[in-house]
């Protein structure tokens, strides 16, 4: 990866197929023009900037894990809100791009980049929050009429989020908008959890489930009947 291929600048230089995402380069970063980093995966998989305000408002705490940090979205909006964010990803060039956007915001002190596996540094990380966006497969995710978590790439679902329950109870799990909350509500079951909606000019982007303490108004939370006992 050059700083070609990571800060297109104009549309000349951002291939055909990314057009659709550099016309909204403003709604995923805001300071896009103060010279902003993307990978490929970056432009389709960054939260944008007010989805990824409004989780880390939600998310307010001392420490928290962005699992899977990509170009950095998410950790940037974190470091607004909390005093220290741990931000984790298994791909060097895709962080380089995350610590660079921090110094763009100006947050760089207060993010801590990782570059590893989330599933094998978990069982040492310790934190109030855990942040998962894990990777959906990319734009086609949405072609099926619902997401199946459980064929999630490259560990599924249900055993990523076992493995951030193990850490702390407070999980927000940003997810593609075709999953069923049924299944989203199995992930924890006899544990409330909220879904939210998260829209963007009108349109529905994704959604966010909030596990623990992060769970707001309970009359908008959802409960699973009859619920199994959770291995952890």
């Amino acid at each position: 990866m050059n700083v070609a291929d990571i800060y297109p600048g104009t549309l000349t230089k951002v291939p055909k197929r990314l057009h659709k995402y550099w016309h909204q380069r403003y709604n995923l970063f805001s300071r896009y023009d103060e010279g902003v980093w993307m990978d490929e995966e970056g432009w389709f998989s960054v939260t944008p900037e007010a989805i990824a305000a409004d989780a880390a408002e939600r998310c307010r705490c001392d420490v928290i894990i962005d699992a899977f940090c990509g170009v950095g979205g998410n950790a940037i909006q974190f470091a607004m809100t909390c005093n220290h964010v741990i931000a984790i990803d298994v791909d060097a060039e895709r962080l380089k791009c995350a610590r660079h956007n921090a110094e763009v915001y100006g947050v760089a002190d207060r993010i801590e980049f990782i570059h590893g596996d989330f599933m094998q540094l978990a069982p040492h990380l310790k934190a109030d929050v855990v942040f998962l966006s894990p990777p959906w497969g990319g734009p086609e995710y949405n072609q099926s009429d619902t997401y199946d978590l459980d064929l999630m790439q490259p560990v599924n679902g249900l055993e990523l989020y076992k493995v951030a329950r193990r850490i702390t109870p407070d999980i927000a799990y940003f997810l593609p908008r075709n999953c069923e909350p049924d299944q989203i509500g199995q992930l924890d079951p006899g544990r409330n959890v909220e879904i939210e909606m998260n829209y963007l000019f009108g349109y529905l982007k994704a959604i966010t489930a909030y596990f623990g303490e992060l769970v707001g108004d309970t009359s908008d939370a959802m409960a699973v009947d009859n619920p199994e006992e959770f291995d952890m």
